[in-house]
């Protein structure tokens, strides 16, 4: 199933706070000559590649990912070294710019005055080049640099970094505006990981506004709490990867914007697209009410609505997540649904929720106020059902470690003999077989 990768379940154990990442275990590194990012160094550089990987550069090193082992840059890109022998990558980040397929999801290295663009792990043709050639107006030597999309700035844009200075460079002008956040540290390199940005300086990190450059919270913190899975550090010694046979879901959904959630026990996943990766938080830091998981959710008309118990929380979904005015209400009052619910969803495109509680399942018409709820409840082939999805390939039906298939509700409805159960795999669920 395209929505479900194989990176799933590889979060489900961890615990994260205050918003960083999800840190997942180094490999050891054997050779004392290497650097090693536990023992807390600086960043050069940090960029996702077009696939999702992020990549932290140290000098002529990198390591790929939160728990990947340190390897030579060169390996990777090696016409960082072989053309311009410098040591190190200065700043680099991945461009967004969906109007120009030439250039979006390229990655960019900047050392001294050039710039290298790099897809699939490729040199471009013609490259490497002036900065000044691709990005007028943009100094050399810079310290670091990170896409922003428009809608988090104010058009497509790059931020380059060098001391203070932030140099705001639109994609589509080519126009370059110069800003000074001296409250912020002077970063040695930056990230954009799920709409929030990170700079990053000495073995800290402070988390800020892109427009604004504001900083809100406690920081800065400890890189090597957040971004790498360290001896003695923050969650270092938490990590579990979830055995297939042990899978259980609470409650999983797909939002408008394609964005999917999964929720087991106290946290949630979060997938966006294959960008991104699939990464796990506390339920609680984006839906703050609900202090003891949810039972069922299921997204309609940019509203993400959860259920815990005998309430139903609706959230706005494009307001970060914020409970709307008068909720929670209880499931009889605003879906004429008695009793404890299992699992919900609704298919795309579609008005109508459907409701699982035991071995039946009742529609609800969200088009209609009051809510108009189906004549009578179906019963379904099956029972103890944790968690169900409806996508373009029809419905899953998540019971413990197995799920069931259905092409429709109307399929699952008719049913009357439960189809044999598959195993959740490796390839449905990213767990370990």
């Amino acid at each position: 199933m395209e929505l479900l990768t194989k990176t799933l379940f590889l979060c489900l154990a961890l615990a994260l706070t205050n918003g960083g990442p999800v840190p997942a275990p180094d490999a050891p590194v054997d050779d004392v000559a290497l650097p090693d990012r536990c023992a807390g160094i600086e960043f050069d550089a940090i960029t996702p590649d077009e696939k999702g990987n992020t990549f932290f550069f140290k000098g002529s090193h990198l390591w790929m990912g939160f728990h990947g082992a340190v390897q030579l840059a060169n390996e990777s890109f090696k016409e960082l070294d072989d053309l311009h022998h410098i040591g190190h990558v200065d700043a680099a980040f991945r461009m967004h710019n969906v109007e120009n397929p030439d250039d979006h999801d390229h990655i960019y290295f900047f050392l001294d005055d050039k710039v290298f663009s790099y897809y699939n792990h490729s040199l471009e043709d013609g490259y490497p080049k002036d900065i000044q050639e691709d990005f007028p107006g943009v100094p050399s030597h810079l310290d670091a640099a990170v896409e922003c999309p428009k809608g988090e700035c104010m058009a497509d844009s790059v931020l380059f970094f060098k001391g203070h200075d932030v140099h705001v460079y639109d994609i589509t002008t080519k126009t370059v505006k110069t800003k000074t956040w001296p409250h912020l540290p002077v970063c040695t390199a930056a990230l954009r990981w799920l709409e929030h940005y990170y700079c990053f300086h000495g073995h800290n990190f402070t988390r800020f506004n892109p427009v604004s450059g504001e900083v809100s919270g406690p920081y800065p913190k400890d890189a090597r709490h957040y971004f790498m899975n360290c001896p003695n550090a923050g969650h270092g010694g938490h990590y579990e990867v979830r055995k297939c046979s042990n899978v259980k879901l609470s409650a999983i959904t797909t939002d408008d914007a394609g964005k999917s959630y999964l929720f087991a026990g106290s946290m949630y996943m979060r997938l966006d697209t294959r960008h991104d990766g699939l990464h796990a938080f506390p339920i609680t830091r984006s839906w703050k009410e609900m202090t003891s998981g949810v039972d069922a959710v299921f997204s309609y008309n940019d509203n993400m609505y959860l259920i815990k118990d005998d309430h139903i929380y609706i959230y706005k979904t494009a307001a970060h997540y914020t409970l709307i005015d008068g909720y929670p209400k209880t499931v009889k009052e605003e879906l004429g649904i008695e009793g404890h619910v299992d699992a919900a969803f609704v298919c795309p495109g579609q008005d109508t929720v459907y409701i699982i509680q035991g071995r039946t399942m009742s529609d609800v018409n969200l088009a209609a106020t009051p809510r108009v709820v189906g004549d009578r409840p179906v019963p379904l082939p099956m029972s103890d059902i944790d968690a169900t999805l409806c996508n373009a390939e029809g419905i899953y039906l998540f019971a413990g470690a197995q799920y069931y298939h259905y092409e429709t509700p109307m399929i699952l409805g008719m049913s009357r003999m439960a189809p044999r159960p598959l195993p959740v795999t490796n390839a449905i669920l990213g767990c370990e077989d």
